[in-house]
């Protein structure tokens, strides 16, 4: 199943279960994917997160029924999951702007947000630049931390982790033991568990097979694979941000291969990382489907 099909069909199991307790990994099953990485690709592909979906989805439907001021408030804020009025007072606010018991008022002006669709878009004929391409396997040395996706946490916890890797010594370490010094890896692995809200995320290089780990790194093997390499150019994070949506959207639904779920790997050059010559890649391991 590809990506675009699954997660229209998470989708549609979200919209018919709103009124009740929605569990990731039931999501996940729609699309016979985990549901770490169901949410990971929700969020690349949409631009905001599962829970950010349900949560709008919700707070717009509770407002069309307070609206038409036959609702009582605890009774919507019950129905759409909030444990009382209070919580459910402070989510309506930050969403349409104003309280639940103002939205029951005559003239009130709410704030809609629509059940999603996903679709194939052909817009101008782009293009893309990857190539196919066999791995032996290879070992990196990297450092690792587990980092969550609930409410899009690692949307900043991640770029934060560069920050720390910059100036605490670990960039320097991997520089010297590493033997292939023109890119840096950053490997994003994937976690099977059933109902996950973490995955573990690498700072990485290439390293021999003999090299020792240091203290708080980690050797590991990264097995051999047919991969796909896309070509990303432009300043970071954008280049990488659009390059991702246009694999999702557009590569893996029309062509032959679909990713192993098991891994992927934003590879970067030496260079200025702002500037819109900038060269970076984007691996996926790959099957035939």
């Amino acid at each position: 199943m590809d990506w675009i099909t699954g997660i229209q069909q998470a989708i549609d199991y979200i919209e018919t279960h709103l009124t009740e307790e929605i569990a990731y990994d039931k999501i996940a099953s729609k699309c016979f994917s985990s549901s770490y990485h169901v949410q990971r690709i929700f969020s690349l592909l949409c631009g905001y997160t599962l829970g950010e979906y349900i949560r709008f989805r919700r707070l717009s439907m509770a407002g069309e029924e307070l609206a038409n001021g036959k609702a009582k408030v605890i009774d919507v804020a019950l129905k759409y999951g909030y444990d009382s009025p209070d919580s459910f007072g402070k989510a309506f606010l930050k969403f349409h702007g104003i309280t639940p018991s103002q939205a029951r008022m005559d003239g009130s002006t709410l704030k809609s947000f629509s059940r999603l669709s996903i679709k194939i878009s052909l817009e101008g004929g782009s293009t893309m630049n990857y190539r196919i391409e066999e791995k032996a396997a290879f070992y990196v040395l990297e450092k690792v931390e587990t980092h969550s996706i609930e409410n899009g946490q690692n949307l900043t916890s991640i770029p934060a982790f560069w920050s720390r890797a910059a100036t605490d010594g670990t960039l320097t370490a991997l520089e010297k033991l590493t033997c292939d010094s023109t890119h840096t890896f950053g490997i994003c692995y994937n976690n099977p568990t059933e109902n996950a809200q973490t995955f573990d995320y690498s700072i990485a290089v290439k390293c021999n097979e003999e090299t020792i780990a240091p203290a708080g790194f980690r050797k590991k093997l990264i097995p051999d694979r047919t991969w796909v390499i896309f070509q990303c150019v432009g300043a970071m994070p954008n280049a990488m941000q659009d390059t991702w949506k246009k694999i999702i959207s557009e590569f893996f639904p029309t062509s032959d291969y679909q990713p192993t779920y098991e891994m992927d790997i934003e590879s970067y050059t030496q260079g200025d990382m702002d500037s819109p010559d900038y060269r970076s890649e984007i691996w996926v391991p790959i099957a035939k489907k």
